[in-house]
């Protein structure tokens, strides 16, 4: 599972646009489907079921203490390095204290239920292909880097359940577990909680 921002319809399609004409140059990459496009806050390799119940109410609480704050989808990299890349990335701009501390809640919120979290350094980012063996990928990143898509309000975090090999071409399917909204007092109201498929 993961908690995670995920960006509106009006931000992925125009990301999804500007990519298209370009995919077709790099068929070698494994391309993540628009759909499975978010900003990774918190991920939990194993939740327990004993366990969902408290995480969803600390991460409504987490949310709830953080307000609502502008993003932008701009500037792409590769992880590790554009010499040698296994992913290629699109980067965000926004109020980075802000996001952070979003982040911290996640994280502290997931481990407070008995859910470990990943311990590398949070790297705000949407992750976008996959490269099946180190690439070079130093095009592709300026590519990316002369993105800049339209701003959008990050106001809810998401919690996804991630179904391995569900998805087409044993992609994984995602399914939103429930939506915390930012600066709400309120635990998570269950009606908030939908699902959805790849």
């Amino acid at each position: 599972m993961f908690a995670a921002l995920v960006p509106p319809p009006v931000a992925l399609d125009d990301l999804a646009d500007f990519l298209a004409p370009r995919q077709e140059a790099g068929p070698e990459l494994r391309w993540s489907p628009p759909d499975q496009w978010h900003v990774t806050l918190a991920f939990m390799a194993d939740v327990p079921d004993r366990r969902l119940d408290e995480l969803v109410d600390n991460l409504a609480r987490a949310a709830g203490r953080r307000t609502p704050f502008e993003m932008v989808l701009a500037g792409g990299g590769a992880f590790p390095d554009p010499a040698r890349a296994k992913v290629l990335f699109m980067g965000v701009r926004t109020d980075a204290t802000e996001l952070g501390r979003l982040a911290a809640g996640a994280r502290a919120a997931a481990s407070t239920a008995g859910a470990p979290v990943d311990g590398r350094r949070f790297r705000p980012h949407v992750t976008l292909a996959r490269c099946p063996r180190p690439l070079e990928a130093t095009r592709w990143v300026r590519v990316l880097e002369g993105y800049q898509g339209p701003a959008w309000p990050a106001a809810e975090v998401a919690l996804v359940a991630s179904h391995l090999g569900e998805g087409p071409r044993r992609r994984p399917r995602h399914e939103t577990v429930a939506t915390f909204p930012l600066g709400a007092a309120a635990p998570a109201d269950p009606r908030n909680r939908r699902e959805t498929g790849t």
